[in-house]
């Protein structure tokens, strides 16, 4: 079964800086791409970042791009999202799926907030 498990959201100021995570299991987690997504009520799910299953491509919403960093741990089967420069306009719930810029799966974890706020 397919699950994700997200991590690492709060309250934070901006200019601040949080680190996400996600913990993904039930599929093969190295052949495969994963991204992070923000969902803020009444909106849909967007896209924020993806990294293919080798490192080697990522992409990010222009919103986040050169403030949040997406990487991975293939040991672990991990997913990271590093934020900086966070404004508050970045304040969503968090989630993960597998997919590269596309979910896989129709399952979501419960997500993580984020909340930038002075």
């Amino acid at each position: 079964q397919v699950h994700f498990v997200e991590s690492g959201g709060g309250l934070v100021q901006p200019g601040g800086s949080l680190r996400l995570s996600c913990a993904a299991s039930g599929f093969g987690f190295r052949g495969v791409g994963m991204s992070w997504y923000r969902q803020v009520p009444g909106k849909e799910r967007e896209l924020v970042a993806g990294i293919t299953d080798g490192y080697i491509i990522t992409t990010y919403a222009d919103s986040v791009k050169g403030r949040f960093t997406i990487s991975r741990d293939n040991t672990q089967n991990l997913v990271y999202l590093q934020m900086n420069s966070l404004k508050p306009e970045d304040t969503a719930v968090y989630f993960c799926n597998a997919g590269f810029a596309r979910p896989t799966y129709n399952s979501w974890g419960q997500g993580t907030q984020v909340t930038v706020s002075s």
